[in-house]
């Protein structure tokens, strides 16, 4: 098989990166707004699919008083930052769940042979504003769940740091399972169970699992920074696992790490590569 193969150039500042990034964006953009009835009718009911995911947990609520000791507007808090984390991510780089796709047809060869970053290219690939639904969605619940929370400058900026550190986090679980892909060229749905499926589980008090389910979900896919961590906190509640209290501002560190990691995985699975060979 050839080898695929790239100049080199100069290093680019990120903030390059992020400027090439949102031009090609802007390209999807455009190309879709050539059908606008198309666009809005897919934003909508992407939003309304995403809003059953809630409208479930209010009618389980009618007939409860709490979830494992969580209000609803509570468990609205942990699903309104969890899916608003999900949602950022989904949008700005979802597209690198389709890295499979590229290697079997030959366009991630292509994409290869331009002077502009690999992740860039695949993350920015197009791209779409119709999940803009989900955010939409999302931040309804999450300010709604916030009018019952005795807000301090401390406790806003970790709610702050709560969506954006949740963001980061589905990023590189985004980035880093779909790289498996590198090696079985198809395991799109392998990744998804750790990427929505990760923030299907943090939808709810995660008290609702056992202790050894929870330190999975804090140490091997870190979701549990995504929105339990920093919930606690906000809400003013202990854990009740015992797990140490610092791990309630720690989000940020979480997040960097699981980039971090997951980059070091893009770089080896791109090194693997060696080309459809066509």
């Amino acid at each position: 098989m050839a080898d695929v193969r790239t100049r080199p150039t100069a290093p680019v500042p990120a903030a390059g990166h992020l400027r090439t990034y949102g031009q090609i964006a802007w390209l999807w953009i455009r190309a879709a707004w050539q059908y606008p009835l198309s666009f809005v009718l897919l934003a909508v009911g992407n939003g309304m699919i995403t809003a059953l995911d809630f409208v479930g947990l209010w009618i389980m609520f009618a007939h409860l008083d709490d979830l494992a000791g969580f209000s609803l507007h509570e468990v609205a808090l942990l699903y309104g930052a969890g899916s608003l984390g999900l949602g950022i991510a989904d949008t700005a780089i979802g597209s690198v769940e389709r890295i499979g796709t590229y290697v079997r047809t030959g366009r991630l060869d292509q994409m290869m042979t331009k002077p502009v970053p690999l992740l860039v290219q695949v993350c920015a690939d197009q791209f779409t504003l119709r999940r803009l639904g989900r955010i939409t969605q999302a931040s309804v619940v999450f300010g709604w769940a916030c009018t019952y929370v005795e807000w301090t400058p401390l406790r806003v900026l970790v709610a702050v740091s709560m969506v954006l550190s949740g963001a980061a986090i589905f990023f590189g679980l985004f980035v880093g399972f779909s790289c498996i892909q590198f090696w079985t060229t198809d395991a799109s749905e392998f990744a998804n169970a750790f990427t929505y499926g990760g923030a299907t589980v943090t939808q709810y008090p995660l008290s609702i699992f056992t202790r050894e389910v929870v330190v999975a979900l804090t140490v091997v896919v870190p979701v549990a920074f995504a929105n339990w961590y920093p919930a606690l906190y906000i809400l003013g509640r202990e854990d009740p696992f015992g797990m140490p209290e610092w791990l309630q501002l720690a989000s940020p560190v979480a997040a960097v790490v699981t980039v971090g990691a997951a980059l070091l995985v893009w770089r080896g699975g791109v090194r693997h590569y060696t080309s459809t060979g066509s």
